[in-house]
């Protein structure tokens, strides 16, 4: 009877949280606390200070801050640190083709279990180091702008051999999170992962393959609608023939006039003797049949439209405010990246530094991915959970799971998408996980693994330093009504209050 009690007060709860009723709190309170969850991927319980200076500050912190040792020493373990992806790469399609040679179908079948396997630990680990990374890393916006960017150039991992390539994708995505964007769509152009996905690795001259070209026109550039036509994603595709992937440590075999025109880095390549030499006109400009050059020409050429400069501002702007900018927010974003030559960090500081920012701070639903983290760093603090199995499970199910969108248009930005009742029913579970122990976050994922103590003190440093008074008249009064410190705070986690930022 108490737990369905329980169900339907949380029901009523995250029904005013959906519909974003809002509590009536002191607004400095409810200010601050708001702009540390903006910045973050929610504060931590046991940092009670929370920032009320310029939030630009913020985008100061290198994205490859020094982590906690035991977060650090954790990812330093996996196989994707200790291995180039190229070399991993290329050792997972070695064993593919060994397996394809084995005649015994039963032995085949066991050699392709454990191959897969091995593949999907390769998966978990990128997605373990992500949530790693965003619990603890001290670059908390800079680790969401990483989440932003995977989201805009969107990859679906079980694709082909994707799940081998995800560590260098992610790598390349932070390092690239805040600088010029011009850079960050070159280094995606030439990212393997991206390349398999897109199956442009199958465009060849003779042989053209439009879906990249569409899609970097369409979602990772100028948008759609916005004056390109199809005979321009056509010399696109042409421009991109011969960009791929060789999955062997040989080179092709090229005429002499072409080698020289050959490219290999990893297992990326740009091969001429699949590539349309001739010239092309994209967007009313030509661009002569030189080689890779013409690829770095057609980048340029995208990077500076101001279809661009519009299309991926008001995606910015939407992750960072949880609503669409103004029209004089979003001319302001774009006239700073024409100024600064496409610098994403001065574009992001003009969104920090506005008056929409503030007034938007506390009335942005989470998604889930912010929801969960939010929910690990207010209940744990500074400790280091030991498997993120809990948190990818609690993901796939709320359908946000890191390089799981099978489109490439990635995961809504919006909250619409966020607010059923599955959605609902999953966060009531996480809250009721979170708060009567460990959940499952503190259990090492070796056979027989220990499961260390982990108690979540809710009413800790934080609360007292402010968050108790951003809790409106209903939501206290359901919290008083409480039996026990669990169902506090499985209350508090699944509060209205709390499912904003």
């Amino acid at each position: 009877m108490a737990m369905m009690k329980a169900r339907a007060t949380i029901a009523g709860l995250a029904m005013l949280a959906a519909t974003g009723a809002s509590a009536a709190t002191p607004p400095p309170a409810v200010m601050r606390l708001a702009l540390a969850e903006r910045l973050s991927w929610g504060p931590r319980g046991d940092e009670p200070d929370m920032p009320a200076g310029d939030p630009v500050a913020a985008l100061a912190v290198p994205v490859d801050a020094p982590l906690p040792p035991a977060a650090a020493q954790a990812i330093a373990a996996m196989r994707i640190s200790r291995q180039p992806m190229a070399d991993l790469v290329m050792a997972m399609m070695e064993r593919r083709r060994q397996i394809n040679t084995i005649a015994d179908p039963e032995a085949k079948a066991a050699a392709d279990k454990a191959w897969q396997a091995d593949m999907n630990d390769l998966y978990r680990e990128v997605q373990t180091r992500d949530i790693l990374r965003a619990l603890y890393s001290p670059a908390q916006l800079g680790e969401q702008l990483t989440w932003f960017w995977a989201n805009h150039f969107s990859i679906h991992a079980p694709k082909r051999e994707i799940r081998a390539m995800l560590g260098g994708w992610d790598d390349t995505l932070r390092a690239h999170a805040l600088g010029k964007f011009r850079d960050l769509l070159m280094a995606t152009v030439m990212s393997p992962a991206m390349l398999q996905y897109l199956d442009n690795d199958q465009n060849a001259a003779g042989h053209i393959n439009e879906n990249y070209a569409r899609e970097i026109m369409e979602l990772h550039t100028m948008g759609v609608g916005s004056g390109y036509s199809q005979k321009d994603v056509q010399e696109l595709a042409r421009v991109l023939t011969g960009v791929g992937v060789r999955l062997t440590a040989d080179a092709p075999r090229l005429p002499p006039d072409k080698a020289a025109f050959y490219i290999r880095n990893g297992v990326f390549e740009f091969n001429p003797q699949r590539h349309d030499f001739g010239d092309k006109v994209l967007l009313g400009q030509t661009i002569h049949g030189t080689g890779w050059t013409e690829v770095q020409r057609a980048v340029a050429i995208l990077a500076d439209q101001g279809a661009t400069r519009t299309h991926v501002s008001r995606q910015l702007a939407l992750f960072l405010l949880g609503r669409d900018p103004s029209p004089a927010l979003l001319g302001a974003m774009t006239a700073e990246w024409q100024a600064s030559d496409g610098t994403i960090a001065r574009v992001v500081a003009v969104v920090l530094r506005s008056d929409e920012f503030r007034a938007s701070l506390g009335h942005a639903f989470k998604d889930p991915m912010h929801y969960t983290l939010s929910a690990v760093r207010y209940a744990y603090g500074g400790r280091v959970i030991r498997n993120a199995d809990p948190i990818i499970n609690w993901l796939r199910r709320m359908d946000e799971l890191p390089y799981g969108r099978e489109t490439p248009d990635g995961w809504p930005l919006d909250a619409a998408a966020w607010t059923g009742p599955g959605q609902m029913e999953t966060r009531f579970e996480i809250a009721k996980a979170i708060g009567n122990g460990s959940a499952g976050l503190f259990k090492a994922r070796d056979p027989g693994g220990t499961d260390e103590p982990a108690f979540p003190q809710l009413q800790n440093a934080l609360w007292f330093a402010g968050m108790d008074h951003t809790i409106g008249a209903q939501t206290r009064a359901v919290l008083d009504r409480a039996s026990s410190s669990p169902q506090w705070n499985m209350l508090l986690l699944a509060s209205p209050e709390f499912m904003r930022r």
